[in-house]
Formats: structure tokens, sequence, C-alpha cells
């Protein structure tokens, strides 16, 4: 398959597909988020462990002991060679579950000074009421008890990420897609919130994801700004584009942002796992992502804030990234 014409340029042999898909300028696009981080700007995806990005941003030779690839070996050394290239990466895995110390040791380890990780906040912090998934076990279906515990998040999540802070971007509270079970009105969300953002510890950058367009309301803008939270711009499944996001006054809530690209709006995550899978290609554009992304790139920002791209918006995060520094590529060489 050949990518979009867009994303030639950023490719070292006219998008060559081979089983380990087309491989991409890593050196052109190192340089060009070297360029970016001097403005505070990382660029980064979510999560890091593809084996569809083998032949691209990973070399396959590092993973292949005795000339056989080892996935043991590429899952726990590949980040060293993904912080060659990118300076941030979002750790999706906080989500489901506490950072264990000596995980968040081997992680920081292995990527050097300036390199930002962000943390998804674990769901038992952030969910009212456990989804009924097997992974939940004996809670699924049930209330959660520790919904906004400031005291159990700063004992069990943040206790064993702060001797790492200075490699700490952004810590994201995201929220599931809460019902009204959850809450009757949104502004009880947002006066949950209000307590919940007052109780933090203070000195880290946190921002809010939320899956309910309805709570995009100024109140809820308001209280971000109020605690020096950031809003997370989302493009997913029942959210309006980021794009829209970003248009709604009082959208930016801090002196930094950051913003995730992880669906089409309309596309379910698990489509998109079944169409995009293994991740080596670009399958389906998202040109009002791309655009979205570009604006936010384009922004002033005081503090380091954060782009993540994901595998699932269009089938390849690295692809999607390199386009977005495609027209100032071509402009160079013509």
């Amino acid at each position: 398959m050949t990518p979009p014409a867009e994303e030639t340029l950023f490719l070292e042999s006219a998008a060559s597909v081979g089983s380990a898909g087309p491989t991409f300028d890593r050196s052109a696009l190192r340089d060009r988020l070297a360029r970016l981080k001097e403005r505070n700007l990382f660029v980064g995806t979510s999560s890091w462990k593809y084996e569809g990005w083998l032949g691209m941003l990973y070399t396959p030779s590092r993973y292949s002991p005795r000339s056989r690839f080892s996935r043991t070996r590429f899952e726990a050394e590949c980040l060293s060679e993904f912080a060659e290239t990118f300076s941030s990466v979002c750790v999706d895995a906080g989500f489901y579950r506490f950072p264990a110390p000596d995980m968040v040791s081997r992680l920081h380890d292995q990527v050097p000074e300036g390199f930002f990780f962000s943390y998804k906040v674990t769901d038992e912090i952030t969910v009212k009421h456990f989804p009924r998934h097997a992974r939940h076990g004996e809670k699924a279906g049930k209330p959660n008890p520790h919904f906004l515990n400031a005291d159990l998040f700063a004992a069990q999540f943040l206790s064993p990420l702060s001797p790492m802070r200075l490699k700490l971007g952004l810590i994201i509270f995201e929220f599931s897609r809460l019902y009204e079970r959850d809450f009757a009105r949104g502004r009880d969300f947002v006066e949950a919130l209000d307590r919940f953002l007052n109780e933090l510890p203070k000195g880290y950058r946190y921002g809010v994801e939320v899956r309910n367009a309805t709570f995009l309301h100024p109140q809820y803008f308001a209280t971000l700004r109020q605690h020096g939270v950031a809003h997370i711009f989302n493009e997913w499944t029942h959210m309006p584009p980021v794009a829209e996001q970003m248009q709604l006054e009082g959208s930016f809530t801090a002196d930094f942002f950051g913003a995730r690209f992880l669906l089409t709006p309309g596309r379910a995550y698990a489509d998109a796992v079944k169409a995009f899978a293994p991740y080596d290609r670009t399958r389906d554009v998202s040109h009002s992502a791309r655009d979205a992304a570009k604006r936010l790139l384009a922004r002033n920002t005081p503090k380091p804030s954060f782009i993540f791209v994901n595998n699932r918006l269009e089938g390849n995060a690295l692809l999607t990234i390199a386009s977005l520094f495609a027209k100032d590529k071509a402009e160079a060489e013509g």
C-alpha cells in the first residue's frame, strides 16, 4: 500500500513496503522535534511497544540476538531507541494499574535528561462505577469507593513517580464517559472535580480529559483555570473534534496545554484495532486532526506542552506525526 503523497516526504525510499512496513527518515523527524522542544513543544506517541514500527523507528537487529527476533528483548529495551528520536511519550499503562516504583525506575533509566513521561492516572481514581469488564473482577459494575480520592492518588500513584519528577510531563486524569447514574448534571461533576483538584499536591502539571461533550461548558473551563489545570484536547469517538474544542471560549485553561489524538470521532476503539493493526502504515487520513495538531504546534507556550498521537487515529502514529512537518520539508527542498 502506498502512503498518501504528503507522507512520502518523510520516507527514505518511495514508500517501500516490506514485512516491516515503510521506513522513514528518523533523522529528519528527530531534528524537527528537537526544534519544537526549544519552543517547549513536545510531540510523542501513546505508548511505544509496537512491532509494526520495526524497520521504521526501530532497528530489527537490535532485538534479534542470534538472528532471531526476541519480543521479550524488544518490549524491555525499545524505549531507549524510541528516545533517540522522541523526547516524550504517554504511558497509557498507568490507567490500568498503579505504577510500581521498580517499573518507573526502569523506564526513566532508559531515557536521557530532557525526556518527559506523561502518565494517565489509574482508573481506580477516575471511574465512578467500574465497567463490566473482566479485568475488574468482582468490582465490575459496582460503585467505586475511591472515586476522586486525593489521598489514594497521592499515596499510590504520585508517590512512586515523585523521585523522577524532573522527567514528568503531564499527569492526565482521564474520565471515561459518565452517565446519568454517575452524575445527574454536568455541574455536579464539575463541583466534585473542583473539590478534588483543590486537594491535590502542588507543583505538578495536571490535565483533565473528559469524554462527555456536554461537560465542555464555561464552568468546567473556569474550574480548571482556577486550579492551573489544563483541559486535555482529545480526538475521540464521542467527542467533538479537537479543532472544535480549541474554538470554545476559555478552552486553553493553563500556561501549558495537552492534546491526545486517539480516534476519529464516530469510530469505536475496537473497530480501529481491527482495521489498523499491526500499525505499520497509514490506513485512513484524518485531515481535521492533522490540521488541529498543526495549529497547536504554531502556538507559543511558556511551559512544556504536549501532543500525543495514537496508532488508532490513522493506523500509524509515526507517519501521522511526520505528516505534520511535510510542508516544512517540502519548502526547504524546493
